[in-house]
C-alpha cells in the first residue's frame, strides 16, 4: 500500500467516523437524504476517485477507489457511493461527459431492455429496483437503438412511480421512461454484459468490506461479554466460531482484491465471478455467524452489527447472487474445454 492509498484510506475513514453515525444511518433508512455526509464526500474528490483525469478523476488508481468503497462499506455508509461510481466509469468508457452529484444506474434484463429513438435520442421504458433512484438528479441507462447497445444520461425527475427499500433499508426505486429526452449519449460495445460485471465487482468489494466490519464487531464482543466469569471469547466453540468467520471474511477479501486487480481497464468475467460468487457465500454464512457471536444483542436495533448484516443480505443478491454466478462460472469452465482448465486456474 503506497502513501496516496494511505491517505485516501485515513481520509475516507475520518469522513466517516466522524458524520456517518448510528443517527445519521437511521435517518436516512426513514428517507432524509445525507447531504452532509455526501458535501464532505465531494469535497475531497471521494466521488470522483473511480474516474481517469481525462473524465475529471483525482488521478488514482482504481484499486485506491476501491479500497475507498470497501470503506465505505465497512462503515455502513447510507448513500450511493457504488452507483456514482459505477456510473461515471461507464460514462467514461464510452467517453461521455460525468456530471456532478450523487448519480445511478438504470439496468434492465436482457429481454426488455430501454428503447431509444429519434435523430435527438429518446428513451422509453420502465426499470424497477434502481438504487437510489429517487435520490440521484441523473441516472445512466443501457438502451439500444437500431440493434446496438448504447449508454446514456437522463434526468430521473418525474420518473419516479414508487419507491421500495432493500433489506438495509437503501431506497430501490420504480423509474418509468416516456419519450425521457437523454442528455447525452454514445455506443459501448457489450454495455449490458459490461453493467453487469462491473456491478457485481463494486457489491463483491463492498460485501468484503462490510465482512471486515463484522469480524471487527463479534472480536470486540466476544472479548468484552462475561460469561461464567470469563469473556466468551475463551471459550473454544466461540473461537471456532470467530476462527470460521475469519476465514469467510479473508477468502472474500482475496476473491474481491484479485478482482479488482484483474479489472483495472476493462472486468475481467472469470475474476468477477469467482469473486461475487465468494464474497456472496462469506455474506450469508459470515452474518449468520457473526449474529450467533453476538446472540440476543445482535438482533437488536441498540447495536450496530444490523446495518452491516442486512447490507450483506441485500448485495448478495443485487447483479446476481452466488449460485447464478456459480453457474455461469460452471458454463464458462465447461465452454473453454477440458484442456484449458489448469491454464485458466494458474493464470487466476
Amino acid at each position: 500500500m503506497n502513501d496516496m492509498t494511505e491517505d485516501l484510506i485515513r481520509t475516507t475513514d475520518r469522513i466517516f467516523e466522524d458524520i456517518c453515525t448510528k443517527a445519521v444511518r437511521e435517518s436516512a433508512e426513514a428517507g432524509k437524504w445525507p447531504a452532509e455526509l455526501w458535501q464532505a464526500m465531494e469535497d475531497v474528490g471521494l466521488t470522483r476517485v473511480a474516474l481517469p483525469e481525462a473524465a475529471g478523476g483525482v488521478g488514482l488508481d482504481f484499486a485506491d477507489a476501491m479500497a475507498a468503497l470497501r470503506r465505505s462499506a465497512y462503515h455502513a455508509a447510507p448513500v450511493p457511493l457504488a452507483e456514482t461510481m459505477l456510473a461515471g466509469r461507464m460514462l467514461a468508457a464510452a467517453g461521455l461527459t460525468v456530471p456532478d452529484g450523487p448519480l445511478t444506474i438504470v439496468r434492465t434484463p436482457h429481454d426488455k431492455p430501454l428503447r431509444a429513438s429519434g435523430g435527438s435520442a429518446t428513451i422509453s421504458g420502465g426499470a424497477r429496483r434502481v438504487p437510489w433512484g429517487n435520490a440521484c438528479e441523473h441516472a445512466v441507462v443501457v438502451a439500444e437503438q437500431d440493434g446496438k447497445a448504447m449508454i446514456g444520461l437522463v434526468k430521473t425527475a418525474g420518473t419516479v412511480k414508487a419507491i421500495e427499500k432493500n433489506l438495509a433499508g437503501e431506497p430501490r426505486a420504480h423509474l418509468d421512461f416516456e419519450a425521457a429526452p437523454l442528455i447525452a449519449a454514445a455506443p459501448l460495445d457489450n454495455a449490458h454484459d459490461r453493467l453487469e460485471l462491473e456491478g457485481a465487482l463494486y457489491r463483491s468489494v463492498q460485501m468484503a468490506g462490510a465482512l471486515e466490519r463484522l469480524l471487527s464487531y463479534s472480536l470486540q464482543y466476544a472479548n468484552e461479554r462475561v460469561q461464567f466469569g470469563r469473556p466468551i471469547g475463551k471459550f473454544q466453540a466461540v473461537q471456532h466460531l470467530l476462527a470460521v468467520l475469519a476465514g469467510h471474511a479473508a477468502a472474500a477479501s482475496a476473491a474481491a482484491h484479485a478482482a479488482v486487480e484483474a479489472s483495472e481497464s476493462v472486468p475481467n468475467e472469470l475474476a468477477i465471478a469467482i469473486a461475487k460468487a465468494r464474497t456472496g457465500e462469506a455474506a450469508g454464512k459470515g452474518a449468520e455467524i457473526a449474529h450467533q457471536v453476538h446472540a440476543a444483542m445482535g438482533y437488536t436495533r441498540e447495536h450496530n452489527l444490523h446495518f452491516s448484516t442486512r447490507r450483506l443480505w441485500s448485495w448478495r443478491d443485487e447483479f446476481g447472487n452466488e449460485a447464478y454466478w456459480q453457474t455461469r462460472l460452471g458454463r464458462m469452465v465447461a465452454g473453454k474445454g477440458a484442456d484449458a482448465l489448469w491454464p485458466m486456474l494458474t493464470a487466476i
